[in-house]
């Protein structure tokens, strides 16, 4: 077998493999033998069919199954020899000339880039903490206060107040004109609570039952209705009930309905904070995480593989039709669904991967075994039975593998942080909380 490799552009290269015909004939008349000896066809016992008979229903078959083998195996071959970092799978092809009793192929692939890796040390991160503090802890619990609330209706000559759930129908209209989602009828909600917009919430509230009243709302220029969106509509709004809301009282009654382990006030305020703490530490180390990985990308240089990028957005678009299908979508299956809606983001994923390999196995930052458990015992210390949860971790390799995959991020993560010009920044933990 003669080879030629040749470099076609940046990471596109072609391998020409000849393959003796004779070697695969060889091969074939072995699988078709195996096979008379187990195939079933009306009119011969088994095992006594003829080869003539095997060969003409299955030769090609076996043929095709035979090429693809050989090739794919001196393909592998010449990969190895050579050292070759194949990305993706090869395109391959019969070529339509071939020395004599040869057949020759052309194996098109891709190779994985170099990744130039920049200067950490000019670039200024911004690292971000926040504290759990009292204000928090007290948001918390009213929380859970409201979460446990009841509700008493009110007298017909009532206001209606903040915090008081309101019944109501509605109509809104645009032009004169009725839109979608603009009609309800025993529609709840609770005022102040920012379910419905300020201006609709202000018009309620001071209405008694069996009022009406007519007023303009302005919507939002980025209103998740896109008809409505930056338009002015006329509601008309009738209130039919008002009831008022009763927190039930911080007592032990109260906290040992929430099963803390400890049944105090003074219990489920630690176990809050505890909670809050473990919250704020994961949410901060995603957050400096991004901001981590932006920085390590915007300075680091590579050619992206077209093959893996293709990969990665025919698993975008399969998760997008799953979901599809999911929410009932008819016909999900078929829907036509544009890649290039996906191309951005697959390209900024396989960017990141090969970024943070090659900053990984150059700088040894693989998840060490002691690190793995550590997380896990993090991970299970949040349940009522850790030990149960961290056999369930252990239980599996793909469980591992996400466990691994985490402690890698954060080894990752620590590195660049030693490495760049860290400029601490505080956010509140309001701030910290609203972002996912």
């Amino acid at each position: 077998m003669s080879v030629t490799i040749e470099t076609l552009e940046k990471l596109e290269r072609k391998v020409t493999l000849t393959l003796p015909i004779e070697t695969i004939q060889n091969e074939v008349d072995q699988r078709l033998k195996k096979l008379s000896r187990q195939v079933k066809i009306d009119g011969f016992r088994p095992g006594k069919v003829p080869m003539n008979i095997v060969a003409q229903r299955y030769g090609y078959s076996v043929q095709y199954e035979v090429m693809n083998d050989k090739v794919g195996e001196a393909f592998s071959n010449i990969a190895n020899e050579a050292k070759i970092r194949v990305a993706g799978a090869p395109r391959i092809s019969e070529k339509e000339e071939s020395p004599e009793g040869q057949l020759a192929f052309d194996a098109v692939f891709e190779v994985y880039p170099e990744v130039k890796l920049g200067d950490l040390s000019v670039v200024e991160v911004e690292k971000f903490h926040a504290e759990v503090n009292q204000e928090a802890i007290d948001k918390t619990i009213d929380i859970l206060l409201k979460q446990r609330r009841t509700f008493n209706q009110k007298a017909k000559d009532a206001h209606a107040e903040v915090d008081d759930r309101v019944s109501v129908d509605f109509e809104g209209k645009v032009d004169g004109e009725p839109f979608q989602g603009g009609q309800a009828s025993d529609f709840q909600f609770v005022v102040g609570e920012g379910q419905m917009l300020k201006e609709f919430e202000e018009a309620v509230k001071g209405m008694k039952t069996g009022e009406s009243k007519t007023f303009p709302l302005s919507f939002p220029a980025d209103y998740h209705g896109k008809d409505v969106a930056g338009k002015t509509a006329d509601f008309m709004v009738s209130l039919k009930k008002i009831e008022a809301s009763h927190l039930p009282e911080l007592n032990e009654t109260f906290v040992k309905s929430l099963g803390v382990a400890t049944p105090t006030v003074e219990g489920l305020k630690a176990d809050i904070e505890k909670n809050l703490q473990r919250e704020v530490k994961s949410r901060l180390l995603s957050k400096n995480k991004q901001v981590v990985l932006d920085a390590l990308v915007s300075k680091s240089e590579l050619d992206l593989p077209k093959s893996i990028v293709q990969s990665e957005l025919d698993r975008m678009v399969e998760r997008a039709r799953a979901d599809l299908k999911q929410r009932g979508i008819k016909d999900a299956d078929k829907a036509p669904i544009p890649e290039d809606l996906f191309r951005p983001q697959a390209e900024s994923r396989v960017r990141l991967g090969l970024v943070v390999s090659e900053l990984v196995s150059t700088n040894d930052l693989y998840a060490k075994p002691e690190q793995i458990k550590e997380h896990i015992e993090h991970l299970a210390s949040s349940y009522e039975k850790p030990e149960e949860v961290s056999r369930w971790y252990y239980s599996n390799q793909q469980n591992l593998a996400e466990v691994e995959a985490m402690v890698v991020e954060e080894n990752v993560t620590q590195y660049v942080l030693s490495k760049v010009k860290v400029k601490e920044k505080l956010v509140t933990f309001e701030e910290l909380m609203g972002q996912a």
